[in-house]
């Protein structure tokens, strides 16, 4: 059986492979830039143009799809971020429909749900309302999220979107990136500094969304069509703490004591559906910070 990952050379996806490959599958990664390893099963795929990614299906015949190809943050240009995360994903679902692929998964994000103060202090589910309308990035997911939807409605397909919170890793360089730079930088010898201690983040490490997603994605029959992967909602104050009982030394300060919170995008998050369907549960932040520092060594 065959599994395609659109954009299996990233931060995300390359780990993914190794996991599916662990546990038999047949991948092929299909990128516009070749993995940085060189592992064989790639094939060239820029995910903008429809052509390519029908001929690059079709060449394999994949019977599941992957889709982790997409620009992080909201700092790129309109046209070039659109032209990627919007009609990159949709030629990925129509590609996949004509292409007749039994599940397609893809990379969502915790973004659609907007500002945690929409929900208060509890724990945002997946059926709750989708708020993600603050910047270019959010809403570039919700209209992800609501066209695959339309896909199922019209056309019967299986997709399913994966909501990874803040992912962390020792080698993560996009996006929300100070939650990783607040343990990396340390490490390295580095002083680092943000704007205020009580912003929020919802850490969650790489390896374990990728596990996330392969488990999901050979599911013969995932019982939802959204999955959060939840994390461990913590302050880059306490990330700081517990980064500096590991790195004694860390020079990690901070503009102001407070002043952020309210700005953050939801951080406590519900991950009941992968925990009890999947046996699956993150680790912790400090096992986050443990795992990255290990990895710096």
């Amino acid at each position: 059986m065959t599994t395609m990952i659109f954009g299996g050379s990233g931060f995300i996806g390359r780990r993914l492979i190794d996991l599916l490959r662990a546990r038999g599958e047949e991948v092929v990664n299909a990128d516009i830039a070749p993995p940085p390893d060189g592992t064989a099963g790639f094939v060239r795929c820029d995910l903008r143009r429809f052509d390519d990614v029908m001929a690059a299906m079709l060449s394999v015949r994949p019977m599941r799809t992957i889709n982790l190809a997409y620009m992080l943050g909201s700092h790129h240009a309109p046209h070039v971020a659109l032209q990627l995360n919007v009609v990159g994903m949709d030629n990925f679902f129509e590609a996949s429909r004509l292409a007749e692929v039994e599940h397609v998964v893809f990379g969502s994000s915790l973004a659609v749900n907007g500002k945690q103060t929409r929900f208060g202090q509890r724990l945002v589910t997946e059926d709750d309302e989708l708020f993600g309308v603050d910047y270019q990035y959010a809403v570039h997911k919700v209209f992800n999220e609501r066209q695959a939807q339309d896909y199922r409605e019209k056309h019967g397909m299986r997709i399913t979107a994966v909501r990874p919170a803040n992912v962390t890793g020792h080698d993560k360089v996009f996006g929300s990136v100070d939650h990783v730079r607040c343990i990396t930088g340390p490490a390295r010898g580095e002083a680092v500094s943000f704007p205020y201690r009580d912003a929020m983040r919802c850490p969650v490490h790489v390896d374990d969304v990728a596990e996330a997603v392969a488990r999901i994605t050979l599911a013969d029959k995932p019982q939802h069509t959204e999955y959060n992967t939840g994390g461990t909602a913590v302050s880059l104050g306490e990330l700081a703490e517990l980064v500096r009982e590991y790195v004694p030394e860390a020079d990690i300060s901070f503009e102001h004591e407070t002043g952020g919170k309210a700005d953050c995008t939801n951080y406590l998050i519900d991950n009941s559906r992968l925990t009890s369907e999947f046996g699956l549960t993150p680790r912790s932040a400090r096992d986050c910070v443990v795992t990255i520092l290990d990895a710096l060594r």
